[in-house]
């Protein structure tokens, strides 16, 4: 393959996390609100809808404050994209978005998030792909939306406990 033609193709990957005696249906409904991901993703500090329904297909949110691998030490710069929701299956627990601006050089960003039940709980399933982006190694993608996963994960796990707390005190 010449360099021209693999330049082109898209960084792809998939991050997975485990959530030990959560049920999937309890789960998604932290997913499926798509304007609420501040609440999840870790050093993210806003997420606000910008256009449409949050939950209904073409819907764009803000998402902004989040630090990526490659600027951890840069203070001035504010990550910033707007998500737009492509697809969203409720039954499948499923959705996909894409990145349609922003600055942090992510271009034709998809990427599909799925809760799938399992014996001991469930599990997150987030699968991306992006066309290469300067300055970044997929290692540090892979990285970024793995490490931010776990703790989504983590964050949702204590939510639930402590839902689950305040209904039976």
């Amino acid at each position: 393959m010449d360099p021209i033609q693999q330049s082109k193709e898209k960084w792809k990957g998939k991050a997975k996390t485990k959530l030990q005696g959560c049920k999937a249906e309890q789960i998604w409904p932290f997913l499926e609100d798509f304007f609420g991901l501040d609440k999840w993703f870790p050093s993210l500090s806003t997420c606000i809808p910008v256009e449409g329904i949050s939950g209904k297909p073409g819907c764009i949110r803000f998402c902004a404050g989040f630090k990526t691998p490659i600027d951890e030490h840069d203070k001035q710069t504010l990550n910033w994209t707007k998500q737009k929701l492509l697809s969203i299956d409720p039954i499948q627990r499923v959705f996909s978005y894409s990145i349609v601006d922003g600055n942090v050089g992510f271009h034709s960003y998809v990427s599909t998030l799925k809760v799938v039940s399992k014996d001991e709980g469930c599990e997150i399933e987030w699968l991306y792909e992006v066309e290469p982006v300067e300055g970044w190694k997929l290692e540090y993608l892979d990285y970024f939306i793995g490490s931010g996963l776990g703790v989504m994960a983590q964050r949702m796990q204590e939510a639930l406990k402590t839902m689950k707390d305040a209904l039976e005190a």
